[in-house]
């Protein structure tokens, strides 16, 4: 497989930049000068959109910068495109994160694309999901799957740590999960229960659906919001934007609503934070990394956004604490906590007593 030391970064088929690998390992990057007059800055704080070449820290991405990083796949991406690799003689070891970009291609997450690309030799053939759930186990367990190439071409460049693939609805752009080797059999019913409730608590949700099985109770499916009438939209993660992994638990809703009201200038977005907090409180999502939380770019309106909602289910973390803390607890957080978050950020306490209220109310049949 021929290495590149150069990638082209799209935006809509428009010239974002470039990025070239240099000689200490980073993944330098420079902006086009027409994406300069016309465009917008793809990272605020870590990439501002001037004429000037940008050089990241080796840590934590590997020489790349967030807003890039949040284009590779990890988890059950990563290893199916590490399958991948190795079944074309390729070791996954000797592939720089430059390289796993051309990899992506135009499949990751947001709007970002990548060339030129690398191209597999790939078997292309259609499989239900009960078949794809029974091959995502196989590889999962190690074992072998002559679906390999089906399966890195539904979901290769995907996050997360569970099973999932990309598909079109009805000429839609959806993502259907799979269960984990950690998961129970009905994974999927309890996301799919989890959204619901959300939903209810007035908490921006994209649409979701409970797809049918006949070896588990169903399979979450969740409508992509980085897709809109066959558009990519723009979005990168706190992670991304603060430079941080989200593997390191170092993140506190207080940091997060001074980040939200910071990029999206929005009370509206930081009372959707703060509901979104509340929620995950009280129906025990403690997977609530930096990573789990996204902002979307209104190219029209030329303004960022809170991201919809997504991978909220019942959960723990590292030693069964929140990933994020709440104002500084991460392993009972009570209502005096939340409250703290919401006065520091400057929301009104009584209508963050109602939140707090309605939202440990709608939350009791999730547990």
């Amino acid at each position: 497989m021929e290495k590149y030391n150069f990638l082209k970064v799209f935006y809509n088929d428009i010239l974002v930049g470039t990025l070239a690998q240099t000689s200490n390992s980073r993944a330098a990057f420079e902006y086009d000068e027409n994406w300069i007059i016309n465009g917008f800055a793809i990272s605020p704080f870590s990439l501002p959109l001037t004429k000037k070449v940008y050089v990241p820290d080796f840590e934590p991405f590997n020489g790349l910068f967030g807003v890039f990083n949040d284009s590779l796949p990890d988890g059950w991406g990563r290893l199916l495109v590490d399958r991948i690799l190795l079944k074309n003689k390729v070791n996954p070891l000797e592939i720089n994160p430059l390289n796993r970009l051309a990899i992506v291609q135009t499949s990751g997450m947001g709007a970002l694309t990548y060339m030129p690309a690398h191209n597999f030799d790939l078997k292309i053939f259609d499989l239900d999901y009960d078949t794809i759930s029974t091959e995502c186990k196989k590889i999962l367990d190690n074992e072998y799957s002559e679906d390999l190439d089906k399966l890195f071409t539904l979901g290769g460049s995907s996050g997360g740590a569970r099973p999932k693939i990309y598909t079109k609805i009805n000429g839609e752009d959806w993502i259907i999960k799979f269960p984990s080797s950690a998961d129970c059999s009905n994974i999927g019913e309890q996301e799919y229960k989890y959204s619901v409730c959300a939903k209810d608590c007035g908490i921006n949700m994209p649409e979701t659906r409970l797809f049918e099985s006949k070896i588990c109770s169903g399979y979450f499916g969740v409508k992509r919001f980085d897709r809109l009438n066959n558009r990519k939209i723009h979005m990168v993660s706190a992670s991304g934007l603060l430079e941080t992994s989200h593997r390191l638990p170092n993140l506190d809703y207080n940091i997060l609503m001074k980040l939200t009201l910071e990029i999206t200038k929005s009370y509206s977005d930081i009372e959707q934070l703060f509901r979104l907090m509340c929620f995950n409180v009280f129906a025990h999502n403690r997977d609530d990394h930096s990573k789990n939380f996204s902002y979307i770019y209104d190219e029209m309106n030329k303004k960022w956004h809170l991201s919809p909602a997504y991978d909220l289910t019942y959960s723990n973390s590292f030693n069964g604490e929140h990933a994020t803390t709440i104002d500084g607890e991460g392993k009972n957080p009570t209502e005096k906590e939340i409250l703290n978050v919401a006065d520091k950020i400057g929301l009104n306490l009584k209508d963050a007593k109602e939140i707090i209220r309605e939202i440990q109310i709608k939350t009791k049949s999730l547990l």
